[in-house]
């Protein structure tokens, strides 16, 4: 069974790696034609259909393998449905599986009839998704180390599914095609290896970091796997070295070494698929039963003091991995704009700076931690995420950064990724969710959707759950702002009276939501805090009431400061209106043009003069 399952883990990775390397070619590393494929990009659908045809294959293999092994029965018993149907819809593992089929199929269905870069990018994305989804039920939670754990095996799967994806759809591409591929590749295969290298040192290390661990036939995969990626590192560098010497490149050379590498990845994923299929060797020792590990991942900490929020810290290995991202590629931008001779605004970069320490505080620092435990240290942290943290993004106009330093078209026809980002700002998806209404309904609409609904109970119950609510904040309180303050393009023109209204709306439903979380008189929480049995909570509703009075605080500041920022742009638009009027009124008399004001003053005075004759 084990040899077996192995089998379809096997085809299930390397079906889902080639279709996304295939995926990524198609909308980002092949030439396109005005947000459409070429011909080399059409030359792929056919590599992507029979890709996705293996990962589906795979996935529902592993999935009756699963559901035997766990119930110690045949795969003829697995089958049934009943058994399946009870599998796939309340187990977790079961869910996750079923839905990375679901994306799978998707993919299997959407090969040939992609045209458009844009759908091949969002169906990229979907394909990371429901690849990394499984990730989530990977690690014990009562192991503890849960967010380090399952946020760097997230990292290490979705860097490596690039990686090797790219590196096999390249190896596979006609030869006259791949030049224009493996440059573009080039710089993503460096930050794909960088992030590989160190998720997987990371996740390695959390189920290896005890005596005696690395004895073990877990640990003998581990440092087979480890060798392979050094020499798949070693072919990288190879690789930029080749092209270091654009002018001197033997392609033919270069694609051989493009076949070796991408067979080496193809046993790096082998060993991976072997490698989930052993269970890690458990600890020794192992502490009493502790219901706070068993429901979140995480040991109770102390009671909460100003010295343990500030510098506790409790790693979210993939929120850690997105910011470090989102931060490298800004630097990079402002560097490129640095080279070129144009400067970039420091208190644009300090801005950006504290909206990204302030989220990772909220996530991972003390705060984040404490979140977990009491729902008053929640709601602090809800704020931090929705109101305080946006404020800097938005004021770090990363949009802006990004659209002066990407490249632009190589031929003339070509979109490349700055148009696609340009015809995202400019879709109808774009246009709607920058409507003040639809922003303020994101923004302060979800609060009751979620906290007054049995949502909020669901998802502080699982690492994935808690993962989309704290992204959620971030990205709702980023609308928010961007409508009303923001720097970054919009693809709506919005009145200042209209942003003002908005903010004046959104302090009072704020308001409200906060003095009917403070008025209730039941826990909304299904259970949660209390299934944790933190010892230093003991009103747990006293604690809820006082989250919502700390909302009503914490939430109205960052509001009246936009609404301050809203007037201040206000009049700044006027006076740069009016001088843009005075301007325009000076050139017009310098070359010899009727000055309109000038002309409807002389108009008036006729007036005038006519009527004092009248009388």
């Amino acid at each position: 069974m084990i040899a077996l399952g192995t089998f379809f883990k096997y085809l299930s990775l390397i079906g889902s790696f080639t279709a996304i390397g295939t995926l990524l070619a198609m909308a980002f590393l092949l030439l396109d034609v005005e947000g459409k494929f070429s011909i080399q990009g059409y030359k792929l659908k056919r590599l992507l259909w029979g890709a996705a045809i293996v990962w589906s294959f795979g996935v529902a293999g592993t999935i009756i393998v699963t559901l035997a092994t766990a119930l110690d029965q045949s795969i003829s018993f697995a089958l049934d449905p009943t058994v399946l149907r009870s599998f796939i819809t309340q187990i977790t593992l079961g869910q996750y599986l079923f839905f990375e089929l679901i994306v799978a199929l998707v993919v299997v269905i959407s090969a040939f009839r992609i045209k458009r870069i844009l759908t091949a990018t969002f169906i990229l994305l979907l394909s990371i998704i429901g690849l990394v989804a499984p990730v989530f039920q990977s690690h014990s939670e009562s192991s503890g180390s849960h967010g380090l754990a399952i946020g760097s095996l997230v990292i290490h799967v979705a860097a490596l599914s690039l990686w090797v994806g790219g590196v096999i759809a390249i190896a596979l591409l006609d030869p006259k095609d791949r030049p224009i591929a493996v440059s573009r590749f080039s710089e993503l295969a460096l930050w794909s290896v960088i992030a590989v290298v160190a998720s997987g040192t990371v996740n390695a290390w959390v189920r290896l970091d005890f005596q005696g661990a690395w004895n073990s036939a877990y640990a003998y995969v581990v440092i087979a796997k480890i060798a392979l990626t050094l020499v798949l590192v070693s072919i990288g560098y190879l690789h930029r070295t080749t092209l270091a010497l654009r002018e001197r490149i033997d392609w033919l050379g270069f694609g051989r070494l493009l076949f070796v590498e991408a067979m080496i990845m193809v046993a790096t994923v082998a060993m991976g698929a072997w490698l989930s299929s052993i269970e890690p060797p458990e600890r020794p020792n192992l502490p009493e039963f502790d219901p706070a590990v068993a429901v979140s991942g995480i040991s109770t900490p102390p009671p909460p003091s100003w010295s343990r929020i500030l510098f506790s810290y409790e790693p979210d290995a993939l929120m850690i991995g997105i910011l470090i991202t989102a931060v490298a590629l800004y630097i990079k931008g402002v560097l490129v704009m640095r080279r070129r001779g144009d400067n970039w605004p420091v208190g644009r970069s300090i801005a950006f700076g504290l909206g990204i320490a302030g989220i990772d505080f909220a996530t991972s620092g003390g705060l984040g931690l404490y979140a977990h435990f009491a729902f008053s240290y929640h709601m602090v942290a809800h704020m931090v995420l929705g109101m305080i943290a946006p404020i800097g993004i938005v004021l770090g106009a990363p949009i802006t950064l990004a659209l002066r330093t990407l490249p632009q078209s190589r031929d003339g026809t070509e979109r490349g990724v700055r148009g696609t980002l340009l015809a995202v700002l400019h879709s109808k998806v774009a246009i709607f969710f920058t409507n003040p209404i639809v922003a303020l309904a994101v923004f302060d609409g979800s609060l009751f959707a979620l906290y007054f609904t049995e949502l909020f109970g669901g998802m502080m119950q699982s690492h994935v759950g808690h993962l989309l609510m704290s992204i959620h904040f971030i990205l709702a309180g980023i609308l928010f702002f961007h409508v009303i303050i923001g720097i970054d393009p919009n693809p709506r023109r919005i009145p200042h009276l209209v942003r003002i209204v908005i903010v004046f709306a959104a302090m009072s439903i704020h308001a409200f939501f906060s003095v009917a979380l403070m008025s209730s008189t039941t826990l909304i929480d299904q259970g949660y805090f209390a299934s944790l049995k933190t010892p230093w909570l003991t009103d747990l509703l006293a604690d809820q009431q006082l989250g919502g009075s700390i909302g009503w605080a914490m939430g109205e500041i960052p509001i009246l400061l936009a609404l301050v920022a809203t007037f201040i742009s206000w009049v700044k638009d006027d006076s740069r209106e009016v001088k843009r009027i005075d301007r325009n009124t000076s050139r017009a008399a310098a070359m010899g043009q009727p000055d309109e004001l000038a002309d409807y003053n002389r108009y008036l005075q006729k007036l005038a003069e006519r009527d004092r004759n009248d009388a």
